[in-house]
């Protein structure tokens, strides 16, 4: 179970079951405990199709983190821009999950390293991510990684 034998790749449509088993993962271990507002069952009904056209869209990215042909984590991304209010174009994290015994052995490095190399491919000229505050670790997780605070997002329940 070392990073040693983890490949880090774009992902296939034989991947999808192992992508979406890590999206659920993830929106229940962390949407699910921080956002009463999502619908944490999305990935096992959406994700899919979803992930699936995503891999056929040049402006997204599905990767995936394999190990012997198990996935063990993902990664998403999208390009957005240039816009006449935002005159760059612009690489959107969108989710990522490492299985809890692959973290800390630099999978999730590796998944952040392709997404950034994606970016700058396609030539994005700011990356961006969004995590829940009360994720802690998530957090520092991408400020080591070069990401900065721009924007703080409040929200009340009516």
């Amino acid at each position: 179970m070392s990073e040693i034998g983890v490949v880090v790749r774009p992902a296939r449509a034989q991947d999808l079951d192992g992508v979406v088993a890590c999206s659920a993962a993830l929106f229940a271990e962390d949407a699910g405990t921080r956002d009463p507002s999502l619908n944490i069952a999305w990935p096992r009904e959406h994700g899919a199709a979803r992930f699936a056209a995503a891999m056929d869209d040049p402006a997204r990215l599905v990767m995936v983190a394999d190990d012997g042909g198990r996935i063990v984590g993902h990664l998403t991304g999208s390009l957005s821009g240039p816009t006449a209010m935002r005159p760059v174009a612009v690489a959107t994290l969108g989710s990522m999950y490492v299985q809890p015994p692959y973290r800390g052995r630099g999978v999730g490095s590796r998944l952040v390293a392709e997404f950034r190399s994606w970016a700058r491919e396609h030539g994005a000229q700011y990356a961006g991510v969004t995590a829940y505050a009360g994720n802690e670790g998530a957090v520092r997780f991408y400020l080591r990684h070069g990401f900065a605070t721009r924007s703080t997002v409040l929200e009340t329940a009516l």
